[in-house]
């Protein structure tokens, strides 16, 4: 796969900055005051990305399962406190557990069914293998879970009277809840599904776009691409479910009341 893929030489690859180039005119041009914002957004990510290519590089060289596993768990950990902080509602010590055991245990079960049993790589801490796919996994999840919860808590908070109404006529916290709920979990796989639809027509996948470039036959890409997106939709998918399952019980003490900021 190597041997048929292009190296892009360092002046080549100098010359793909000329597109900032022509985005910082546009934007002085227009009168726009990103300039600074675009050249620390072009730093980082060039500085980001270097470092990570020689992380990687000796990651790869030198497969350990403790650094594999110590990878994931950094990704696991900055996924979940950028779910906290994406969130503008209040959110309990108890609400903030749910969400990082929902997130973790979604995205590792996912992980590891997808590493065990549907690609099955030897040995299973493979950093070429394991480190892409957690990340594929876990980011997808984090997103997916961040849209359930944003939309879960608002929607507690905005129809809070139709929700005490129907407690008030009798039904039960999970009848009451149960638009607000459908309506958190459809928005958080909806733009998963909408990635499916578009696949292969709108866009190519990153991924199979990748492998694609490297070389590698376009019938292995899209084999690939279709258990990592299915993957990605279980993954997404559970971890929603099992905050939904254990978050909207919060939003009720014992006396099914709806409550807020309880601790």
């Amino acid at each position: 796969m190597k041997d048929n893929m292009i190296n892009i030489d360092l002046w080549r690859l100098i010359a793909a900055y000329g597109f900032i180039v022509l985005l910082l005119a546009i934007a002085k041009r227009r009168g726009i005051r990103r300039e600074w914002k675009i050249i620390i957004a072009t730093t980082r990510m060039s500085v980001q990305l270097i470092l990570v290519g020689y992380i990687l590089t000796y990651i790869f060289e030198k497969p350990n399962p403790f650094i594999s596993i110590l990878i994931v768990l950094i990704m696991e950990t900055f996924a979940i406190i950028n779910i906290y902080r994406q969130i503008d509602e209040y959110l309990s010590k108890k609400m903030k557990s749910v969400i990082a055991i929902s997130m973790f245990s979604g995205s590792i079960a996912s992980l590891l069914f997808f590493n065990f049993v549907v690609v099955h790589f030897e040995p299973w801490y493979e950093p070429r293998y394991f480190i892409p796919i957690a990340g594929m996994i876990i980011g997808n999840s984090m997103t997916g879970i961040t849209l359930g919860v944003k939309n879960m808590t608002e929607g507690m908070r905005k129809q809070k009277n139709y929700v005490e109404g129907a407690l008030m006529l009798g039904a039960k916290p999970e009848d009451a809840s149960k638009s607000i709920v459908n309506s958190a979990f459809d928005s958080a796989i909806l733009p998963t599904l909408n990635n499916m639809l578009g696949m292969g027509i709108v866009f190519l996948p990153g991924m199979m776009t990748g492998q694609i470039l490297a070389g590698a036959s376009p019938l292995v890409a899209i084999e690939y691409q279709i258990v990592v997106l299915l993957s990605i939709t279980g993954s997404t998918a559970l971890c929603v479910i099992l905050f939904i399952q254990l978050g909207t019980k919060l939003f009720f003490n014992k006396r099914a009341q709806l409550v807020y900021k309880e601790d």
